[in-house]
């Protein structure tokens, strides 16, 4: 006999999520995500000036306000036709990237590690420490990394003038200029975080953990190291306690819109990921749809071009405001593991290979990404030119369009705009949370969160806390997700 459990509201998540389990056999059956607050960000844009979206869609979310925000500037900026200068890029990159690893860091240590430190876990081997070093309020860890954090993010005061909902970003680069002091002054910064990470996260060196290659070499780096000796250690202790490698895998296909542009390269390709492949390989844009079957909005199956937010509160067979992305209609998961898995980071393609998408592996590639893109941000700084250019200036069009494809923290998110007689005529969304707790599309084919929770264990109460592991890997952003 199958029941029925709901969970929700989940804390420690920005915006409301409700998951539904059908549980036979001690096991979950099925899973049905929920998204149950309707935002209302697009039909808001309608009819606005053009540049009015760089002040309003950072208000869709206080977390990732700069990706919204570098979304909605590439857009304008294919509208207008224009072309970054150097310093704009590498600013853009600078902005973007510290509230992105602002955001993994924050992940880690008080939105993923504080549920190893409930009392159902009482009687682990590694229980005490996971409860002295991460216990909501009361551990160490929230005490240490708050103040890290603020400074690093001192970055974004210096390149942005303020964060969330800077207006620096803009469709030709960054209205901030960077000055040789100021130069100065962020690598300080960077030179700060990069000490307080290898000293407290990593215990050692971050391009010593970004060169493990694989499995083994990991299990072998923390062999080498007591449990206690660095939160990264004490965390792969309690993965292989608690098999977080076997738990949560979804469609294991990955999508990168490219991250961190420069001189036309990113720092991390773009593409997907195929299990049938085994390869990374292009992605036209042209094949995304939203499916709408199973939301509480008006419309049929659409190209975010094309695309309607309406709601219909009353919708039969609905059970959530998020529409169902699909990429030429598959199911695609997007975050750190799939921007390492089509960059091709050797350690995330031996974990996919071993065990699939996991909570061990989207877990180990944010912390991963902190090791690769801090040296980047590094260079960055030394690259800027004080006295050069930071931004390119032209004319909105009367009419036209744009889309603009950044990664967000938790994954690719895109602008779609089109503007009629200078007004914003259509303006989409699609956030990294939209792709990963999409519903069930037409097909009945189940987006990326309810497929890596079915099949979870939940015969006790201990298991329960197996779902809250598997949606926290993915991190939700549920205020992003609907709009």
């Amino acid at each position: 006999m199958s029941r029925r459990i709901v969970l929700g509201p989940f804390n420690r998540v920005e915006g409301d999520l409700e998951v539904s389990l059908e549980v036979a056999g001690g096991r979950v059956a099925a899973a049905y995500v929920n998204s149950p607050l309707f935002r209302g960000f697009e039909q808001i844009l309608r009819g606005k000036d053009p540049r009015d979206a760089l002040v309003l869609v950072p208000r869709i979310c206080g977390i990732c306000s700069v990706s919204q925000s570098a979304a909605a500037a590439a857009a304008l900026r294919e509208a207008m036709g224009l072309a970054v200068p150097e310093n704009g890029e590498l600013a853009a990159n600078l902005v973007l990237a510290a509230e992105n690893l602002a955001d993994h860091f924050t992940h880690f240590y008080l939105f993923f590690m504080p549920d190893f430190a409930r009392d159902e876990y009482a009687g682990r081997p590694w229980f005490d420490a996971a409860r002295a070093r991460f216990k909501a309020v009361r551990g160490t860890a929230a005490a240490e990394a708050l103040p890290a954090r603020t400074a690093f993010l001192q970055l974004t005061g210096i390149l942005a003038g303020k964060w969330p909902h800077t207006l620096s970003l803009q469709p030709g680069g960054s209205s901030r200029a960077v000055s040789a002091v100021e130069k100065i002054r962020l690598h300080g910064l960077l030179r700060e975080f990069r000490r307080w990470l290898e000293r407290h996260l990593f215990g050692d060196a971050l391009e010593a953990v970004a060169a493990l290659d694989s499995a083994d070499a990991l299990a072998a780096w923390a062999a080498a190291r007591a449990p206690t000796s660095s939160d990264l250690r004490l965390f792969l202790e309690i993965a292989a306690d608690l098999e977080l490698a076997r738990l949560g895998r979804a469609t294991d296909r990955f999508l990168s819109y490219g991250a961190y542009p420069l001189a036309g390269t990113p720092l991390f390709a773009r593409g997907l990921w195929q299990p049938e492949d085994g390869a990374t390989a292009l992605f036209d844009p042209a094949d995304i749809r939203e499916d709408l079957s199973h939301a509480w909005l008006q419309g049929d199956t659409r190209h975010p071009w094309r695309g309607l937010t309406e709601p219909d509160a009353d919708k039969a067979g609905a059970y959530t405001w998020c529409k169902a992305p699909r990429l030429a209609g598959q199911v695609v998961e997007c975050g750190a593991l799939a921007r390492q898995m089509v960059d091709g980071h050797p350690l995330a393609h031996d974990l996919v290979a071993r065990d699939g998408g996991s909570v061990l592996a989207r877990v180990l590639c944010r912390l991963l990404e902190l090791t690769r893109v801090l040296p980047a941000m590094e260079a960055w700084v030394q690259a800027l030119t004080p006295g050069e250019p930071f931004c390119a200036h032209g004319a909105l069009p009367d009419e036209g369009a744009g889309c603009g494809l950044v990664e967000a923290a938790r994954g690719g998110l895109g602008h779609w705009l089109t503007i009629r007689h200078g007004r914003i005529a259509g303006y989409q969304i699609i956030a990294p949370t939209t792709w990963n707790f999409s519903p069930r599309d037409a097909a009945g084919t189940p987006g990326a969160l309810e497929q890596a929770l079915a099949g979870l264990p939940m015969d006790d109460a201990r298991k329960s806390l197996v779902v809250q592991h598997v949606v926290r890997s993915f991190d939700p952003c549920m205020v992003c997700t609907v709009h």
